[in-house]
């Protein structure tokens, strides 16, 4: 299989020809979200990203498996190893099961993804149902030397695996410096060294989530189980690990010092992927700075930053109008135009379905089909760089020029071959649709409509024009709407 597609690679700080390890099949993993609230807009940027990279690599020709992990146990409140774990202190607080809070919020996620259009994964592992396989690669760190046990609690030996290791090397993080920048964290004695992390921690008597383990009745770190998920799923190596920038340090970094300090001895992918993070006023959007919108309040219009509602596919077409390594800040003026440009190129897919390519053409202008092959190709030839996904639709607003002035009869389409016109049109719908990933959404309130219906049916009666009252009957009852004419006024029901 042979293409031009490029990726970033943080790992080597440049863009590399993508090639897979085992070709045609591709191995592609997510860090996915930790379920103890509603997805928020700066969530909604990786997995619109990466729905994007596994659609056009599907339409390229290759197998992907997509995984993508529910964090449903170990992230702590601090990111770090101190605090509570976040689902468990929810659970506390709302006096619920954590496993209850863990499928509520999962629950949420999907609608959520749903409605944004992503396709689910090939395979959504959890991380409290591979506990085994967590502890398995434990056993393995610490036979290399790598880890060491103390009161109940595995801790990595940063400073060990640094000898012969390079810890920092995605992050470019310098192990001295953090060493000096790293102040001592209440309750973090027990570890030789500051940068060290938990591998497994055992549970306090209040804890509630816990699990057996050689060591002690505890919980996995945070880092360690997507460490296990995707070597379980995907094999010691493979092709690309994804997620937001703000997880390149220290979850993606402890990822790779995890694989290589295992019985795995690879950095887990060959490409780590990273989008950069959505911001408003200029800070990142996130939980803990409590300075989030939520996707059902941008779908509803109910948060006090919000002057309207966003419909999904205006939220998606946000989030692609920016190359995923750059920032977007947030506003409504941006999700407005938005909304705008995502219509054009809807208005667009209308139009070319009622285009017709005009029988017995005659002679064909070679420069006007140049012209729109050349418009045609510059679709798809941004996402091979890097996944361009805001060149991509620079060039769709290209190509549309043309598409509507063939529409309103400016361009004549006789001057391109059918053949031309064909590939077109093929490739347009393509690109919105499959490798996008914009679907219609149905903006009209059917009521409304029906109400408009029953005020043409009224006038018709009143002015006894009996042809339209049966004609308007009968296109409602095809509808499987009847109409009642009743004493008190008119009105619909659906037809039993």
């Amino acid at each position: 299989m042979n293409h031009p597609l490029s990726l970033y690679n943080t790992l080597t700080r440049t863009k590399e020809k993508f090639e897979p390890l085992h070709a045609p099949f591709v191995g592609l993993y997510v860090c996915g979200p930790t379920v103890y609230g509603h997805a928020h807009l700066g969530h909604a940027r990786p997995y619109i990203t990466f729905d994007v990279l596994r659609r056009y690599m599907q339409y390229l020709g290759y197998k992907v498996r997509y995984v993508r992990n529910i964090t449903d146990v170990g992230h702590l409140q601090n990111d770090a190893d101190e605090g509570e774990d976040k689902i468990e202190k929810y659970a506390k607080a709302h006096q619920l099961e954590p496993m209850e809070v863990v499928q509520q919020y999962t629950n949420s996620f999907h609608e959520d993804m749903a409605r944004l259009n992503v396709l689910p994964p090939d395979i959504e592992p959890r991380a409290s149902g591979h506990i085994i396989e967590q502890i398995e690669m434990i056993q393995e760190i610490l036979a290399n030397g790598l880890a060491y046990e103390v009161n109940g609690s595995v801790y990595f030996d940063v400073p060990a695996y640094n000898k012969e290791h390079h810890y920092g090397k995605l992050s470019g993080r310098v192990v001295e410096d953090l060493m000096n920048n790293t102040r001592e964290l209440e309750g973090q004695q027990e570890k030789k060294s500051p940068l060290d992390f938990a591998l497994w921690k055992k549970a306090s008597a209040s804890h509630i989530m816990r699990w057996s383990s050689p060591w002690s009745d505890g919980f996995p770190g945070w880092h360690l189980e997507c460490s296990a998920m995707s070597r379980k799923y995907l094999g010691q190596q493979f092709d690309i690990h994804g997620g937001g920038l703000d997880l390149m340090f220290p979850h993606h970094e402890c990822e790779i010092a995890q694989s290589q300090a295992s019985d795995n001895h690879t950095d887990a992918a060959r490409f780590w992927m990273h989008n950069n993070l959505i911001t408003i006023n200029g800070k990142k959007m996130g939980k803990s700075l409590n300075n989030f919108i939520t996707l059902g309040e941008l779908f509803t219009g109910t948060h006090e930053l919000l002057q309207q509602a966003y419909s999904p596919m205006t939220v998606r077409f946000f989030i692609l109008q920016a190359h995923y390594r750059s920032t977007l800040d947030f506003s409504n003026e941006g999700l407005q135009a938005a909304r705008k440009g995502y219509l054009k190129v809807m208005n667009g897919l209308r139009i070319l379905d009622q285009l017709q390519y005009p029988a017995g053409a005659g002679a064909v202008d070679a420069q006007a089909d140049e012209e729109i092959q050349k418009l045609t190709a510059e679709l798809l030839a941004p996402l091979n760089d890097d996944l361009n996904t805001a060149k991509t639709i620079a060039a769709l607003f290209n190509l549309l020029k043309k598409i509507n002035s063939m529409h309103t009869g400016g361009f004549k389409l006789e001057t391109i071959s059918e053949e031309t016109f064909t590939q077109m049109r093929a490739q347009y719908r393509t690109t919105v649709l499959d490798i996008l990933g914009l679907k219609e959404e149905q903006t009209t309130d059917a009521q409304a409509l029906l109400n408009v219906v029953l005020g043409f049916y009224k006038e018709a009666k009143e002015s006894k024009d009996y042809g339209r009252v049966d004609v308007i009957r009968a296109q409602l009852k095809a509808q499987g709407i009847v109409i009642k004419d009743m004493k008190t006024g008119i009105d619909w029901a659906y037809e039993e």
